[in-house]
């Protein structure tokens, strides 16, 4: 496996300053961000955060779709949302929380089996396991 990219270039000091982040697929391409989008509503930029989320939705989606495989049950339809809670302690800042919310249709699959493959892959998605730092990773799954 080859190493995935992201690049930012950053112009200007602290608040007043504006990144562009880059992905090596080009799904982001000089993707603004800065203060206003992170710590503000600013809503014309991204922000770590939401990327993070956006990252560890996704990663945890592919776990859950091949942990159903693996059992034996194809998923129709996964949603998951990420939110990542970002939050000021002792002049730092740091991630106190992700919270995953998991909504999905597995035909064929009882609820006991769907919780089971749902912290499973919360617990080994490889976005999970770089994140162990965090104080607390919850979960939240329905079955639809």
């Amino acid at each position: 496996m080859s190493d995935k990219t992201a690049t930012v270039h950053w112009e200007g000091r602290g608040k007043q300053g504006v990144g562009k982040i880059s992905t090596q697929t080009e799904a982001l391409k000089s993707y603004p961000y800065g203060f206003a989008s992170r710590f503000e509503d600013d809503k014309r930029g991204t922000n770590p955060e939401e990327l993070l989320a956006a990252a560890h939705a996704a990663c945890f989606t592919m776990a859950f779709s091949f942990g159903c495989d693996a059992a034996g049950f194809a998923t129709a339809a996964v949603d998951t949302q990420a939110a990542v809670r970002l939050v000021l302690r002792g002049g730092g800042f740091s991630i106190e929380h992700i919270g995953l919310r998991l909504e999905a249709s597995v035909p064929g699959m009882d609820e006991a089996t769907f919780q089971k493959i749902a912290a499973k892959a919360k617990q080994d998605c490889p976005l999970s396991k770089a994140l162990a730092s965090v104080p607390e990773i919850t979960l939240t799954a329905t079955l639809r």
